[in-house]
């Protein structure tokens, strides 16, 4: 911005007003565009208009202009902030008001969506998905406490802290009732630890892994064989309904792999058969016929 184009002095020659015709000698007057005229003329009849004020700026007064705006000096001021703007930065932005340089920047500046307040260059932001806060301004939609640039969870429009989410929307254990935070597994629609899905016996892990569930309890094929399944009452070993001869054939408080329950005398397979017990040892129905 610059001063107008004219200039003010008291006239020492015989001079008259351009408009009035009243001489200007020994009175103060100015020139514009090669004119000489009276304060008063000047005022009604030249002066410039002040962008800002919408009043003439008169002789007496400071002007400043830019693009063929004028201003009083005391008129050009932020539009924002109302700082003189008289030897300052400027820009000049829509219906032809003046700002700062530093209202500019916050005016240009992203939103924060927390305060609403401009995040200006130097502040310290969370940016998620095209939204950006002050660090201070993203909190947990729970229990408010500021988030920053720690981690968060999001669920619509809202976020949450690893500790509210938890709590508000994470599985909870079937065994120890902790919330499910990562991993985890499903047996029978219920969700486990993996590290509380474990053999009864060793302790083990049983996730991805054979074991077998005896009222409430998990066991690991090595330990359901030791401890748990019924040895069979004819090769001696554990009966674990793993791999062959998952049937499994009972009478009389004993058991038999299904291809262990055969014929004493002729070794005829007898499970589903009819059969014949004698002296505590089993026969197909022929056999003890020929005994």
């Amino acid at each position: 911005a610059g001063p107008g184009s004219y200039s003010v002095g008291t006239m020492s020659e015989r001079f008259d007003c351009h408009y009035c015709r009243d001489p200007l000698q020994g009175k103060k007057y100015v020139q514009k565009e090669g004119r000489h005229c009276c304060v008063k003329c000047f005022d009604k009849i030249c002066a410039n208009t002040c962008i800002e004020c919408k009043k003439p700026i008169g002789a007496d007064s400071k002007e400043l202009h830019f693009k063929n705006r004028y201003w009083h000096d005391s008129c050009f001021r932020c539009f924002k902030c109302y700082t003189s703007l008289v030897n300052e930065p400027f820009m000049l932005r829509e219906n032809n008001k003046v700002w700062c340089s530093n209202c500019t920047a916050a005016e240009d500046a992203p939103r924060c969506k927390g305060c609403f307040k401009p995040i200006i260059a130097g502040d310290q932001n969370v940016e998620y998905k095209k939204m950006v806060w002050h660090k201070d301004c993203f909190t947990c939609s729970q229990c408010k406490q500021v988030i920053g640039s720690g981690s968060f969870f999001p669920k619509g429009d809202d976020f949450y802290c690893v500790s509210c989410h938890e709590h508000k929307f994470a599985k909870t254990c079937a065994k120890c009732k902790n919330p499910i935070t990562s991993g985890g597994l499903t047996y029978q629609e219920q969700p486990w630890h993996s590290e509380c899905f474990i053999c009864s016996n060793c302790k083990k892990q049983l996730g991805g892994k054979r074991f077998t569930a005896v009222e409430d309890q998990f066991y690991c094929v090595d330990c359901y064989k030791e401890c748990v399944a019924k040895k069979c009452a004819g090769c001696k070993n554990p009966i674990t309904g793993f791999g062959r001869g998952t049937s499994v054939v009972n009478y009389e408080e004993e058991s038999w792999h299904d291809y262990c329950f055969k014929c004493t005398k002729c070794a005829r397979p007898l499970a589903n058969k009819r059969f014949v017990c004698h002296n505590g040892k089993i026969y197909c129905a022929e056999c003890p016929k020929r005994l």
